[in-house]
């Protein structure tokens, strides 16, 4: 990716001029499942952090995503797509990660299709908190064959919130991509930088490492597994250029194990290699990766198990 073009600091000062600021500042990215919000991150951050699905419900934790540009360092966090069902703790749970990764930010970005807004976008619409600014983000705009019809949606758009800013975008093409950054910019608060400059996640990689599989696992399965499915790392260790990692993708019923596993164990080898394939690329490392399938009835409505899983 092509780094966006903006002002880089001034030189150390030999002649009493002042330095440029250096600004920083958290960025939430919120919108209703499915509308391209990991992929957005990932296109920000330059690298692949969130893992992205045609499934919904794929985003399950906070994922913090950073990008240093110049004197402006940009701490997005991605948030799980809002839930409307409200029947089970993880749903709960994700609904509460939404809602406090909101209360601290200071912009948000409003991820939607271009062209299009529905009660699910109307409901996360009516979370955003006032007095922050909010960019609307019309998202996929290379899905939509007419330009000319996003004008009147943009003007419709106008009328639900002030929105601060207005930028339709393909979160695929770069150019949208460094738009954004120069757009984006001057609402990061002045002041030092939150990580180092090279910087590109607070995640470790043991969480990326659950992430890719799990990714994986849903890409694989398609619709046949339901979303109450998970990967829990149970080893991950380092050993120079090897890393030696054992996963166990948790499911709630057999028949779903079944699905996992398929016809003498094929669709589970796929779905360890090609993890593994991604992860040596991720982490630039030769990896070894072993993948257990466990039944676990009801986890995802236990609040202990979602704990000891690791949702917040």
């Amino acid at each position: 990716m092509n780094t966006p073009t903006l002002p880089t600091p001034a030189p150390t000062p030999t002649d009493g001029a002042v330095p440029t600021a250096q600004r920083c500042g958290l960025i939430a990215i919120v919108g209703r499942p499915n509308v391209g919000k990991s992929t957005l991150l990932n296109a920000l951050v330059g690298q692949k952090i969130s893992i992205t699905s045609r499934k919904a419900q794929t985003t399950r934790h906070r994922i913090t995503g950073i990008r240093t540009i110049g004197p402006a360092q940009f701490v997005f966090v991605d948030t799980p797509g809002f839930q409307m069902k409200h029947g089970t703790a993880m749903h709960r749970t994700l609904n509460r990660t939404v809602l406090s990764s909101l209360s601290d930010v200071d912009a948000v970005l409003f991820v939607v299709e271009a062209g299009r807004f529905g009660l699910q976008d109307a409901k996360v619409l009516g979370l955003l908190p006032p007095g922050k600014p909010a960019l609307l983000i019309a998202n996929k705009l290379d899905a939509v064959q007419r330009r000319t019809d996003i004008l009147p949606w943009l003007k419709g758009m106008q009328e639900r919130h002030a929105f601060a800013e207005y930028v339709p975008m393909s979160a695929n093409k770069d150019a949208d991509v460094q738009r954004l950054f120069g757009i984006l910019a001057p609402y990061l608060p002045e002041q030092p930088w939150f990580h180092e400059e090279d910087a590109l996640t607070d995640r470790s990689d043991r969480f990326l490492a659950s992430e890719i599989v799990r990714e994986k696992l849903f890409r694989l399965t398609g619709e046949e597994l339901p979303y109450t499915s998970t990967v829990v790392i149970d080893k991950f260790e380092e050993e120079g250029n090897l890393r030696r990692i054992a996963a166990t993708i948790v499911v709630e019923r057999d028949a779903h194990k079944g699905m996992i596993i398929g016809e003498g164990g094929e669709r589970l080898k796929r779905i360890g290699s090609e993890a593994r394939q991604e992860l040596e690329r991720l982490l630039e490392a030769k990896v070894f990766l072993e993948l257990w399938v466990k039944v676990r009835s009801g986890w995802a409505d236990d609040e202990s198990h979602l704990r000891a899983y690791g949702y917040e």
